[in-house]
This record gives C-alpha cells, structure tokens and sequence, in this order.
C-alpha cells in the first residue's frame, strides 16, 4: 500500500470519529497541549524581547540564551524530567516551551530594535512617553515581525506536541506512538498527515492576523 491509501484507510474508518481514542478527541489535546505552551512561551518571550528591543539592551545575552535553549533536544528533555519528576503535565510543557521561547523572544527584539528610529525620534520629540512610544510607534510597526517569530513558535509547538504521547498524554501524537508499538502503519500514516494539517490550519490562521492586525500601510512597506 502507498501514503494514499494508508490515508484513505485511516480516515475512511468510521471508528476514528468517535470514543476517547477518535480524531475529534484526540485533536482537541493537540490543540490544547500547543496553545498552553504557547501561551506560557508568549507570557515569557514578549515582555522580555519589547522590553530589550525597545532599550536596545541586553542583545548579545537574548541570543547566546537563544542559541542555547535551541540546543536543547526536545525528547531528551521529556524523558529527563519524567524521570526526576514523575508523569504529569510539567515535563511535557517544559520542553515546548523552551523551544517556542527563542524564535518569538529573539524575533521580537530584532522587529521592534529595527522600527525605523526617525519615526521614534518624532513620537518622542511629541512628547510621548516611553511607553507610549513602545505601544503607538514600536509596536504596530514592527507587528508583521512579532507575528512571524509567534508563527514560528506555534508551528514548532504543533510539530513537537507529538512527544506528549510518549510520557501516556493523548493528541495526535498517540496515533504515532500506538502505531509504531503495533506495527499499524495507517495509524501512523494518519497520525503524521493530521499533524501536518493542523500545521497548515496554523499557518493559515496567522495569515488571516496578519491581514487583520497590521494595517495596510505597514503591509505595503514590508512588501
């Protein structure tokens, strides 16, 4: 059998849509395992690359921590933690998050340290304060920027989110654990085109953010 009809198998059988082990349910884990982690990744690597891009400080520290943390092999981490922490939710966050931190924290810096600094010096020589600069200037500005490194984040999440099977936690990484452990290859095959589609989803979704909240004005000076 080739990848069509490994696919065609999968998705044709009934079973799949429904029960604990259905794609619905087991989508849904996905879905949430990657906008936690996303979140938490976003909690932490905004603040700090507004903040350092708006300063111009601390550069050379945010991508030495950088390079670091994307040294990190992600199943290497899960299995440590596991190991140190026992089965729970902490050890499958932590190497997402460490891997969606870099690409948005770093992205960040880089968008809002390259806003055009006339524009700056005029929303200054207003009278604006430093906040204000950062959120009415900086930022709308270097938005399609800050969006890219968002992108890239969660779509490195939905890719690796895969792993949270290995350590018993559901989405659709269960389909190629299970699979490989029962020589299914449908399974396998399905659960592999499913993460690959819930990636596409992503991208198109922050396609659609893009042409909502950046105005077209910025839109025209990126192209």
């Amino acid at each position: 059998m080739n990848l069509l009809h490994f696919v065609n198998a999968f998705f044709n059988d009934s079973a799949r849509w429904h029960g604990a082990d259905g794609i619905p349910q087991r989508l849904w884990e996905h879905v949430q395992y990657s906008l936690m982690a996303l979140g938490i990744a976003g909690a932490i690597g905004l603040p700090i690359g507004l903040v350092t891009g708006h300063t111009g400080r601390g550069g050379n520290v945010l991508a030495l921590l950088a390079t670091a943390a994307r040294a990190l092999p992600s199943f290497g981490l899960l299995v440590l933690l596991t190991i140190l922490m026992g089965l729970g939710l902490t050890p499958v966050m932590v190497p997402l998050v460490a891997l969606a931190v870099p690409p948005m924290l770093v992205t960040t810096y880089e968008a809002v340290r390259t806003v055009d600094r006339s524009l700056v010096d005029a929303a200054r020589g207003m009278g604006m304060s430093p906040l204000r600069v950062l959120w009415q200037v900086e930022v709308p500005v270097a938005l399609p920027l800050i969006l890219s490194g968002i992108r890239s984040s969660a779509i490195q999440i939905v890719s690796t989110a895969t792993i949270a099977a290995y350590v018993s936690f559901g989405g659709l990484g269960r389909y190629i654990v299970d699979g490989l452990y029962q020589v299914d290859y449908v399974k396998v095959v399905g659960g592999a085109t499913l993460v690959a589609a819930l990636a596409l989803v992503t991208l198109g979704l922050f396609w659609l953010a893009g042409r909502v909240f950046v105005s077209p004005g910025v839109r025209r000076q990126q192209r």
